[in-house]
């Protein structure tokens, strides 16, 4: 989120330097059912502008709050130089619900596929059992013979679209 980049931004600009992918997913999070073509446009373009200003790097990627797009989304995304991503959509770890850690966990391990897009949330109460099931999720990945990689390498590695650094 723009906001939070604005907020914080030796943490974007240490994400950045370590070649983390940092993508758009709005300014202040609206809710994507109610909002304005105009307003989004704003909200994508302010958020832009502010990853930018702080890391140097263009946003190539877009996630919509909630998950919901529609063509108007897309094209909004695509006149501001990004392409809409979403997660893979049995990796919704929904751990913003704090569920648990075991939950969390055996989410992950229980639907791991090659190419999975797995949605962790940083933000928006306390992120504990997020972090304490990473600590469990991670390590087992990599025992199971897993690469992390950004969403763009992940896209380079099937073709779907090339994408490139700026």
């Amino acid at each position: 989120m723009g906001s939070r980049v604005n907020s914080f931004p030796e943490v974007a600009r240490l994400l950045a330097s370590e070649q983390h992918e940092l993508a758009n997913h709005t300014y202040t999070h609206p809710d994507m059912r109610r909002i304005s073509p105009e307003k989004l446009a704003q909200e994508v373009a302010k958020t832009q502008e502010t990853i930018y200003e702080v890391t140097g790097t263009k946003p190539l990627l877009f996630r919509p709050p909630g998950g919901y797009y529609s063509e108007s989304i897309v094209n909004i995304a695509k006149r501001a130089g990004a392409l809409v991503i979403m997660w893979s959509w049995h990796q919704d770890t929904r751990d913003w619900s704090d569920p648990g850690v075991k939950k969390i966990v055996n989410k992950v391990l229980k639907n791991a596929r090659n190419g999975d897009i797995v949605l962790f949330h940083d933000y928006g109460g306390n992120r504990k059992q997020t972090v304490q099931a990473l600590k469990e999720i991670l390590p087992e990945l990599q025992n199971r013979g897993y690469q992390f990689v950004t969403v763009s390498e992940l896209m380079n590695h099937y073709g779907t679209k090339k994408v490139g650094k700026n």
